[in-house]
């Protein structure tokens, strides 16, 4: 299966997007990149990342990276396919550094364009809830709302996850 060059995979909390964007992945070849963008800092999120790597399985390249991810898409082996899990928490890590997310998602955008090898990212739909009652959040919200935009536009396919099922919203899937 040849995977389309970016794809953007969505969906809400718990709702199958990265299984589904990994199963994509795992389809076109033996032995992906799987860049996580996760920061343990708690026994929560610490559980939630085992429970990704044991559903992941072996045979993924797997690169920890929370900011850098532009750098980690072009120093991936070639002829692999790469999946970013996820924006979302790269989004967090850059909003919480106070570091400068257009710039960021420029990079981004540039590296997945760049790239030789397939891009799958994996990003959460926020704004489907209530309106946050903090301006903290607010600022998040809708800076998640420009980056799954901006990912979208230049994707090939982006596919929707809710209740583990795909809906296809742009492109055709392979």
């Amino acid at each position: 299966m040849t995977l389309p060059s970016l794809t953007l995979v969505l969906g809400g909390a718990a709702s199958g997007k990265s299984t589904y964007a990994e199963s994509l992945v795992k389809k076109a070849t033996t032995c992906p990149t799987y860049i996580a963008t996760a920061q343990v800092y708690d026994d929560e999120m610490a559980q939630k990342v085992s429970r990704h790597q044991a559903t992941r399985g072996t045979g993924w390249h797997t690169v920890e990276e929370p900011v850098e991810v532009a750098e980690a898409v072009q120093n991936a082996p070639a002829g692999q396919p790469v999946l970013i899990d996820c924006a979302t928490l790269w989004l967090t890590n850059l909003v919480l550094g106070e570091l400068d997310v257009e710039n960021h998602t420029e990079a981004l955008l540039r590296a997945a364009q760049s790239s030789a090898n397939p891009v799958v990212i994996v990003s959460n739909e926020v704004g489907q809830g209530i309106v946050p009652d903090n301006a903290l959040s607010r600022r998040f919200r809708n800076a998640q709302g420009r980056l799954n935009q901006q990912i979208a536009a230049e994707a090939d396919l982006v596919v929707a996850v809710m209740a583990g099922l795909p809906l296809v919203l742009k492109g055709q899937l392979p």
